[in-house]
């Protein structure tokens, strides 16, 4: 080849050969080939290579490195506590970065999460847990939290409590309910969304003091129990024959169960996070209110004057309303109902929740507000079966209508003053179903649709005459504001709010007053700072 000739460049541009030396390496645990150190495990023997354990692992390169008799050459290592099984998956996986989880037994594989946390392998762990959580059954799902808490695994933990909760029962009779220790299981039964009857849970408790109890033990797990939510007859004829439960504490739970209403009770109730357990699916029905079947439907979209909804009279004594029946008990925070809006008119209600029908309490108050459309309402999580709304007005008639309702358990944060919600997003949008009510515009609601650029003379702004009128901005429902945003930005005391009206007393140039944009609460820019004004 003439050294002139320019070299071909390769299509390869970069060389992937990890799988080749995955196997490679992995070979070598095939055989005593090359290697300088052998474990005892179980009186079986593995052979290895310092060099290849000290590169894949902090602690063996500490071990075997660090000038400790381990170091020598040619030492044979025992390591007491751990399974021949488990440390020939950790070999594995240190030789070739993989290791089959499924095809593990389970004892073996709670016992390879524990040599990846004693050995600081954090990804093998994290990665090992990850797998354990979604093989979780009413079997082993104790054994499992048992190990999640020894080692400190909160991800692990906290997915085996929600396992729990929702497989409760079936957990309280598991052989592996008494295995747990002592802090597992306080962990898990003093947990409010650990949905058995209490009867369950005492039994449950009764057997694993039986099988691990002293008498301090006995009493301190005995006080996880709420013995005011079990019924006369249980706490005389299951509880008091076990000895378990001092005179006293029994006397004390009668007493607190005969002066409590009902929804002041410590309850306990199905906990599932950011699913609307208000559906035909979890067992919910509507029991009172007015062409019942479309509440729960799920349809959101097709409804008219004629159907679509459930309604009841609005009456000065407040006894109708809309009652929804939970399939189950279930801890709430959030609810969002769908007001009938196909035409300008607002609606009052209020929102009462129950465990047992007897007692209610109130946990939304808009009786004092008009409302219209989609309500997306919060309040402090409550234990409860059922859920009552009651209509108080409506701007056209003295019928309520409801289209939608979807109730459940929300962990995103939010910000409640007088009942009311605090917003810190613009809630003054089409989107959040705000509405210009009062204004002149081309094109509805051009003030709410964020567009702050595309407005001229004919276009894009709201406005009405000075001297006569207004802009007036409905929202959705009541919040607790303190800014707002119009060509400038305003801060003031806070208030509870469901209107804002704008009125324009001067322009330099005409007749008219000209809004191009709207935002409740304001969306400040980062840096800026608004001016402060007092309401008038």
């Amino acid at each position: 080849m003439s050294s002139s000739q320019p070299l071909r460049r390769s299509s390869v541009s970069e060389v992937d050969h990890v799988q080749l030396l995955a196997e490679q390496l992995g070979s070598l645990l095939a055989g005593l080939q090359c290697s300088d150190i052998t474990f005892l495990v179980e009186n079986k023997r593995f052979p290895a290579h310092r060099v290849i354990l000290a590169a894949r692992c902090h602690y063996f390169r500490a071990l075997l490195y660090g000038g400790m008799k381990e170091s020598q050459p040619q030492v044979e290592v025992r390591l007491e506590d751990t399974r021949a099984e488990a440390f020939g998956m950790l070999l594995q996986y240190l030789y070739t970065g993989r290791v089959s989880l499924s095809a593990a037994r389970e004892e073996v594989l709670l016992d390879f999460l524990g040599l990846a946390n004693r050995y600081g392998l954090q990804l093998l762990e994290d990665s090992t847990s990850e797998f354990l959580r979604t093989v979780l059954s009413s079997q082993n799902v104790c054994v499992v939290m048992n190990v999640a808490s020894l080692y400190s695994l909160s991800a692990l933990a906290a997915a085996c409590c929600c396992f729990m909760d929702r497989h409760a029962p079936d957990v309280l009779l598991s052989d592996g309910f008494t295995t747990l220790s002592k802090e597992a299981l306080l962990t898990v039964v003093r947990r409010d969304s650990f949905a058995a009857s209490e009867r369950e849970i005492f039994q449950a408790l009764a057997r694993w003091c039986q099988h691990n109890g002293d008498g301090t033990a006995t009493q301190e797990v005995m006080s996880a129990v709420r013995l005011p939510l079990m019924t006369l007859t249980e706490m005389l004829n299951v509880v008091r024959p076990s000895g378990l439960v001092s005179p006293d504490d029994l006397l004390d739970a009668i007493k607190t169960r005969s002066e409590k209403r009902d929804m002041d009770l410590n309850y306990r109730g199905m906990l599932v996070p950011e699913e609307n357990v208000a559906t035909m699916e979890h067992g919910a029905q509507v029991v009172k209110g007015e062409l019942k079947s479309a509440l729960l439907d799920g349809d959101t979209q097709n409804y008219d004057l004629d159907h679509g909804f459930s309604r009841h009279p609005i009456e000065e004594d407040g006894c109708s309303g809309i009652q929804v029946k939970l399939g189950q008990a279930f801890i709430i925070n959030h609810i969002r109902i769908l007001l009938w809006d196909r035409d300008s008119r607002s609606y009052s209600y209020y929102i009462e929740v129950s465990v047992d029908e007897l007692d209610w309490v109130r946990v939304v108050d808009h009786s004092r507000f008009l409302c219209r459309s989609w309500q997306k309402l919060f309040f402090s999580p409550r234990v409860c079966r059922y859920v009552r709304i009651v209509g108080t007005h409506n701007t056209v008639n003295k019928v309520f209508h409801l289209v939608a309702f979807e109730c459940m358990f929300t962990s995103r944060p939010f910000t409640l003053e007088k009942g009311l919600v605090v917003p810190s997003e613009n809630v003054a949008t089409v989107s959040a179903c705000a509405s210009v009510i009062e204004g002149v515009s081309r094109s509805r609601n051009a003030l709410l649709n964020g567009d702050t650029h595309n407005y001229d003379w004919d276009s894009g702004y709201t406005c009405h005459q000075l001297g006569s009128g207004a802009i007036v901005i409905q929202l959705a429902q009541p919040y607790i504001i303190s800014s707002l945003r119009s060509w400038q930005v305003l801060s003031f005391n806070k208030h509870a709010a469901a209107f804002v009206r704008i009125v324009g007393t001067h322009n330099t140039a005409n007749e008219v007053f000209h809004c191009v944009h709207f935002e409740c609460p304001a969306q400040l820019e980062p840096g800026a700072a608004p001016s402060r004004t007092q309401p008038s």
